[in-house]
């Protein structure tokens, strides 16, 4: 069985290895359970099982690089889940992008003229910046958990969501520009068979196709960031 005061130094141990605060909850829990069941089947007292599980987890905090978090330096188990986190949430991230972009090439062909379609393009785009700040707004409340430098006990990060606040301003700031704009190239193009300006009609489909895809990635972490709170509030009361 272990103590509370066991349980706080698996933490603290988990703490020096510079993990953010969500994945240290995950990766401790797998370690009180391993600790468990070593002094069960190996008849070991706590310091030895712990010593144990310690050695078998070691490669995993060794420092490694990742582009998302450079120039710092993260543990290679986190590393992994953040790769295997973010994989998940890029994939929703681009059906909703497709998406948009099937909705943007449909009202090329269903509206009755040029100046229909630039209302709705700016619409279409602005949506997102609208839901950006709706959902900015409706969370002001964990807004101080948000920033990148935030830290449980001034060690590690409450989650690798932090690194997001960053991504979700420049894509924000970016659809806003987007939006303001029309898309009179896309129209022209498919519409009016002109095809003069190529350069013209990929800027009005493909980019705000990234930016879409980008900001949604971010609203995404977001929310993310704001479940892995609502699941850390033991922690967070004691910061």
């Amino acid at each position: 069985m272990i103590t509370e005061a066991q349980e706080n130094k698996i933490t603290e141990y988990l703490i020096v290895q510079e993990l953010s605060l969500d994945i240290l909850v995950e990766i401790r829990d797998h370690m009180i359970s391993q600790i468990s069941d070593i002094q069960f089947n190996e008849n070991m007292n706590f310091e030895e099982a712990f010593s144990k599980v310690k050695e078998s987890w070691n490669g995993e905090f060794a420092m490694v690089h990742y582009l998302l978090f450079y120039p710092t330096k993260i543990p290679l188990i986190a590393k992994r889940i953040i790769q295997e986190k973010y994989s998940g949430l890029f994939k929703k991230s681009l059906m909703v992008g497709v998406l948009a972009f099937a909705v943007n090439l449909l009202l090329i062909y269903m509206v009755r003229n040029q100046e229909q379609y630039n209302l709705f393009f700016k619409l279409l785009n602005g949506s997102f910046v609208l839901a950006t700040l709706l959902i900015w707004i409706f969370n002001y409340k964990i807004w101080k958990y948000i920033k990148a430098d935030f830290k449980y006990k001034g060690k590690c990060l409450y989650t690798m969501y932090q690194q997001n606040l960053g991504l979700m301003v420049v894509c924000a700031s970016s659809m806003t520009q987007v939006a303001i704009r029309n898309g009179h190239y896309a129209y022209q193009f498919f519409r009016e068979q002109n095809y003069t300006d190529i350069a013209g009609v990929l800027m009005t489909l493909i980019l705000p196709f990234v930016l879409q895809v980008a900001l949604v990635f971010a609203l995404f972490n977001f929310i993310e960031h704001k479940k892995n709170l609502v699941k850390m509030q033991e922690f967070l009361k004691s910061a």
